[in-house]
């Protein structure tokens, strides 16, 4: 009762930014979502929607950051370098074709260009008892593992929150989660995406369906030179809304808030 108390307390003391602020961002694009934010050196939680940062949906690609912890660590693949054969078929992501998906490729430009293919090799090499032990010691997730199909993190009933999200990726930044150093070292240096003078990116976006709803994801974390940003935005449509906005939405919105809250 004590420590659910310090919680709430601390998310009405912390939750300076409220939707008011931020919601003109999501207005402006047409999109509905919210924007959840950790600021690490000052301890505070910011969201552009309380309710929405506790509702949980499927990860989509993002889950591609725990996914190469497990298979780095579980030898699916012996290094990030590491190539796996393309089988030869064109594929496609929710009836888009991806080129960059087409051909040969490793765990790192895997993760960037979000090659799925790749990553089903890997979960069928981890195997699922792997996947419902580690999930549940990172605390990632709602441990429903009901899919039986490979891709569990694109279809079925497995589930996070964007709060969750930003809690798992403290844990990856403070090294405390169950694999060794040099494995998180590495996926870090996977996810970097921008780098500069005065801020780095480590992110990873998503995009699934289900229940004829897109979901949009983009999660990580920005470094600056004296403190470190945590951010989950997922934005949400029906699949008859061709708004144009809504895949480059995702780091616009998180950018747009970022800018007002640390600068950058």
């Amino acid at each position: 009762m004590k420590k659910t108390l310090i919680i709430i307390l601390t998310v009405l003391a912390t939750n300076t930014f409220g939707q008011t602020n931020f919601q003109k961002y999501f207005d402006s694009l047409g999109l509905t979502g919210s924007t959840t934010i950790y600021d690490y050196k000052n301890k505070r939680w910011i969201f552009t929607d309380n309710q929405d940062a506790e509702t949980a949906t499927l990860p989509a690609s993002t889950f591609k950051i725990p996914n190469s912890l497990l298979a780095l660590e579980f030898k699916a693949v012996q290094d990030e370098n590491e190539i796996l054969e393309w089988d030869g078929e064109q594929k496609l992501h929710l009836g888009n074709v991806v080129n960059s998906w087409n051909k040969d490729t490793d765990l790192k430009n895997a993760f960037k260009n979000s090659a799925i293919w790749f990553y089903v090799e890997v979960a069928k090499r981890i195997g699922r008892q792997r996947y419902q032990k580690t999930l549940s010691q990172c605390e990632y997730g709602n441990d429903n593992f009901s899919e039986q199909g490979a891709d569990f993190w694109n279809y079925g009933e497995f589930a996070i929150t964007p709060q969750n999200q930003i809690e798992f990726l403290i844990k990856l930044y403070d090294n405390n989660l169950p694999f060794s150093k040099q494995t998180i070292e590495k996926v870090k240096d996977i996810m970097i995406s921008e780098k500069t003078d005065n801020y780095l990116y480590r992110d990873k976006t998503g995009w699934t369906r289900k229940n004829g709803i897109d979901i949009g994801w983009w999660v990580g974390y920005v470094e600056t030179k004296d403190n470190v940003y945590f951010f989950a935005t997922r934005l949400l449509k029906e699949v008859g809304d061709n708004n144009p906005n809504f895949l480059k939405g995702r780091k616009e919105i998180t950018k747009q808030i970022l800018s007002e809250i640390a600068g950058l």
